[in-house]
């Protein structure tokens, strides 16, 4: 596949940098697309901005604000509350659509700038239940992408089946470790690095830190 281009899904966040970092690895040419949505912090812009600055990405940003008028939610509304999901209930945080919005318009701008590969950091193993991380879906998906354009996308989704410490694992496996845990932004509160400690993303992502951590030092 090095001889292919990719365009990679990233919110500047820890799962969307590492596949940034693994098509890096996979694939001769890497460009970035980034989804405005009017999410909580634009911090999460600025983020995948320098990201991809800083690791030399061609990087699109593409007008998405019509989720925020759409589908009311906690990323995107400061006066909702983020708060995990009861009684079978998603979490305050579901944009409902979002990642079939995302992927769809991730396959236009591939078409156009030639790419073949879609990659996504999508979840079924580690995630809250969000009906568009499941492998499923993805499939579905790709399916119909590739019908509506009548052109032969791959979907890539290398954390598919990975918990948060394998994530961890992964990053370090591709000398990424520390950019990762520096450098991303995944808390629902806007801190970058380690963030709050205390949002549903946070604790998720401490939790997987300190399992990897714990099995790195025992080998």
């Amino acid at each position: 596949m090095k001889n292919d281009k990719a365009i990679v899904v990233f919110s500047g966040g820890q799962d969307s940098t590492t596949c940034l970092f693994w098509a890096l690895k996979q694939f001769k040419e890497v460009v970035a697309v980034t989804f405005d949505y009017n999410q909580r912090h634009q911090t999460e812009i600025e983020c995948a901005k320098q990201i991809a600055n800083e690791l030399h990405i061609e990087h699109h940003i593409l007008d998405m604000s019509l989720l925020n008028q759409l589908a009311p939610n906690a990323l995107t509304r400061l006066d909702l509350e983020v708060t995990e999901g009861e009684e079978g209930e998603l979490p305050s945080t579901f944009v409902p659509g979002r990642n079939l919005l995302f992927m769809s318009f991730a396959g236009v701008l591939a078409k156009q700038i030639g790419a073949k590969h879609i990659v996504t950091g999508v979840c079924e193993t580690d995630f809250s239940g969000y009906p568009d991380c499941r492998d499923v879906f993805i499939k579905s998906l790709n399916v119909t992408l590739n019908l509506s354009m009548d052109q032969q996308f791959v979907i890539h989704t290398p954390l598919m089946w990975l918990n948060k410490a394998e994530t961890w694992k992964l990053a370090d496996e591709l000398d990424a470790f520390l950019f990762v845990r520096e450098k991303t932004l995944t808390c629902y509160n806007g801190i970058i690095a380690d963030g709050c400690g205390e949002c549903p993303a946070c604790v998720l992502r401490k939790r997987g830190l300190q399992e990897y951590l714990q099995d790195r030092r025992e080998f």
